[in-house]
Order: structure tokens, then sequence, then C-alpha cells
């Protein structure tokens, strides 16, 4: 996997991820910290209305965003935005005012809900070939499930030497050195898809993803994977601290297992597919999800909860998350031309975080409302209704990839409106001529 670390452009980029999501947790530590300066007890109100704020950025600006990324020149377009998220991080430590907490969290998730889905189309770019790339999303997943755990222990050390505030300065030095990695080497930048208004080019990138089968697939197995995480995200913590009444670290070690089932997926999959098709790896891993939250909920109903079931459950469900989600960006990377990807990644980046926009308060209602048990039976279900409704959009004999034009589909086409019906004319699957050309 380490290898494609030999391309110099795909390292730089890498460790410009790395330096970000470091910068990222630090202020994640920074925020709780600075909401409870802030607001006292009023911090959970703060904190949940700070992740509100985030989600809405990523689902209303990604798309605008994604829209015209391939306008503008890439490299200076993801620099750009890496120094606002500095700025918007440099002026944290001197808000007073909560108000001003979400002004600035609005700019800085907004220049990430920009930058992330255009770095990530930037990738496939870098590395046109299929099994380089899809070690790539393993890397990139890795990246993710490290930084979660080292992230709070790093801002643990620098809170012996520094004060909370100072944790902003570290967020703003990573997205520096994000920005200077990035500006360091040269980007491809396909050209630019032809001249369309204003509503078309907003819109053009959720309407390519909703009408390609396997992405309707793909869509619903994030609502899979959000409704099972959100389980493991949300009410952790409440199983831990007041059903198992453990402490703080056993907290901490409990969402280590999800990290490390994640991980251990990551490390997998590259050498998986490259024997076999996405299609059959991740609906195993959505299925895993479902099967291990109802045999928590099983045994929870039988010989009531131990910490030993709880971290094994964890483990598994993480496993079966990255399984489904890292081979995801090569769905995306297969189901447009270099000029839409951008925009289809930011497609993608709005509808999954809309599925945990959905999840989270859910998952918090029914803990709260109802307990763990129907918590976990009722969010079981969600996530098998959702892998159904991903086997009915994403057929088996699905082609892998095809030649394909969506330039000259009209606004009202059937194919935009979700019909099978592709008015592609250069390649037609006979394995599956109701739908016609597929991407």
């Amino acid at each position: 996997m380490l290898d494609i670390l030999a391309d110099r452009t795909y390292r730089h980029l890498f460790l410009a991820q790395v330096v970000a999501l470091l910068g990222t947790g630090l202020a994640t530590v920074a925020l709780g910290l600075l909401a409870y300066d802030l607001a006292g007890d009023g911090a959970a109100m703060v904190l949940g209305t700070v992740f509100t704020i985030k989600m809405v950025a990523y689902v209303g600006i990604a798309p605008i965003a994604g829209a015209f990324a391939d306008r503008v020149n890439r490299r200076g377009f993801l620099v750009g935005l890496d120094l606002i998220r500095a700025g918007a991080a440099v002026c944290l430590p001197f808000v007073t005012e909560v108000w001003q907490v979400y002004v600035l969290i609005f700019v800085l998730q907004s220049a990430s809900a920009a930058f992330t889905p255009t770095f990530q189309a930037t990738i496939p770019d870098v590395l046109p070939e299929e099994d380089r790339y899809t070690r790539a999303l393993s890397l990139s997943r890795l990246a993710y499930d490290l930084e979660n755990i080292i992230s709070p222990t790093l801002a643990a050390l620098l809170l012996l030497l520094m004060s909370s505030g100072t944790l902003f300065l570290g967020t703003a030095a990573g997205f520096v050195a994000s920005a200077l990695l990035v500006v360091s080497v040269m980007l491809p930048s396909p050209k630019p898809s032809a001249p369309r208004g204003i509503y078309d080019r907003t819109t053009r990138g959720m309407r390519i993803y909703l009408a390609t089968p396997r992405l309707r697939g793909l869509l619903c197995l994030s609502l899979a994977v959000a409704a099972a995480g959100a389980m493991v995200l949300v009410n952790s913590v409440v199983l831990v601290r007041s059903d198992l009444g453990l402490g703080e670290a056993a907290l901490a070690w409990t969402m280590f297992a999800f990290g490390a089932g994640s991980m251990s997926a990551a490390l997998a999959l590259p050498r998986l597919l490259d024997r076999t098709t996405d299609r059959p790896v991740m609906l195993a891993g959505a299925w895993l999800m479902v099967v291990v939250l109802v045999a928590l909920a099983m045994g929870m109903g039988a010989f009531g909860l131990t910490w030993t079931m709880l971290l094994a459950a964890w483990l598994f469900v993480g496993l079966g998350s990255s399984t489904v989600q890292t081979p995801s960006g090569r769905l995306l990377r297969r189901s447009a031309h270099p000029e839409d990807r951008p925009a289809l990644f930011a497609a993608h980046f709005a509808l999954s975080h809309a599925c945990w926009l959905v999840t989270y308060p859910l998952s918090g209602w029914l803990m709260t409302r109802f307990g763990p048990l129907v918590a976990l039976w009722l969010l079981a279900a969600l996530s098998a209704a959702a892998i159904l409704g991903a086997m009915r959009f994403w057929s088996a004999g699905e082609t892998e990839e095809v030649e394909h034009s969506h330039d000259n589909l009209p606004l009202d086409d059937p194919h935009l409106a979700g019909h099978r019906r592709h008015s592609h004319p250069l390649v037609i699957d006979d394995a599956h001529p109701r739908w016609g050309a597929q991407f």
C-alpha cells in the first residue's frame, strides 16, 4: 500500500491531508473547551449547534462549490480554501460571544465543504490506475482513523504546556502546512466542461449522481452506514458511562475498538478488491453492521450489557463501516468524466452527510426516549432497509465502466428524474438492455 507514496504529487497531497486532519482534531478538542468557557453548563447546546452548522454547511455549500471547481485552477482553489480555514481558526481564540463562534465555524466548515470533495476528486487524476487509486483510498481511510486516535492524545500533551485557546493556533498551522504542501506540486486540471447556466451547473453533480443506478445504491449504503455509525458515535458515552458505570478511559477504549475495526478493513481491502468487485464487498460490510447490531440487542436482552460485548460489537461495526465507505471513491471515479468529478464528489459529500444529519438526532432521540434495545433494533432495521434499497438500485450484473456522455441531457430528461432509460448512444450494456449504457 505504501508504494504509492513514491509518487511525489500524491505523497504531498497525502501529507497535506494528514496535517489538516491533525489540525481539525485539535480544533474539536479546543471547541469543547471554548464552549464551556463561554456557556458553562450550556456548552452541550453550543456544541450541538456547532455540529448542526457544520452539517448544514456540508450539505448546502459542497454542491455549489463542486459546480464551479472545474472553472478555476485547482491548486489555487485548494490553497485559497486552506488559507480561509487557517484564518477562521486563528480568530477563534479571540471570540467573546457565542454567536461569533457560530459565524467562524460556518466560514471554516464552508471552506472545508468546498475543499474536501475537490481534493478527493483530484486523487483519481493523480493516480489514474484503479489498483493504485484503491490503495490511496485505503490509505486515506487509515489517515482518518489514526487522526481519531492521535489528535486527542496530542491535544492532551499540548494542554500540559499551553492554554486551550492555543490549540486553535495548531489548527491554523495544520491548514497552512496543508496549503504549502498543495502549492508545492502541480495538479492536473481537467478541461472545463461546456458552458452552462447557474442552475444547471449547481445541480449537475446531484442530477448525475441520482440518475446513476450504482450511485443511488451507494447513497442507500451511506444511509446504512450512518444508521449504524450514529449508534456508535452518539450513544457510546451513555452505554459506557451510565449503563456500564465505567470511566472516561473505558469510553476512549470503546471508541478505539471502533477505529481498530475500521483500520483493519482499510488494510485488507486493497488485496480483496484486486480479486473481486466492489458490490459484494460493500454489501457484505453493510450486512455485517446489521448482524452485529441485532446480535448486540439480543445479547443485551438475554444477558445484559457487558463491556467485552460492546467492544466486540463496535470492532465489527467499524470493520463493516470502513468496508462500505473505503471503495466509494472507485464508484464515483467510474461514474463521471474528469471535468465532472468535482461536482459528483461534492454531491456524494453532501448527500452522505445529509444521511448523518438525519441519523444523529434520530439515534439520540431513540436512546433517550426508549433506551438502548429499541435504539439498536430500529437503527438495525433502518440500516437493513437501506441495504435492500441498495441491492434494488445497484444490479449485480452491472458492468464496471463504459464510455458515456452527459453533455446532451436536457434538464427534464427522464434519465435525470431517475428513469432507467439512458440516452447514451455509444455503448449498450447487453446484460441489462433496459438500462441502456451503464456508468
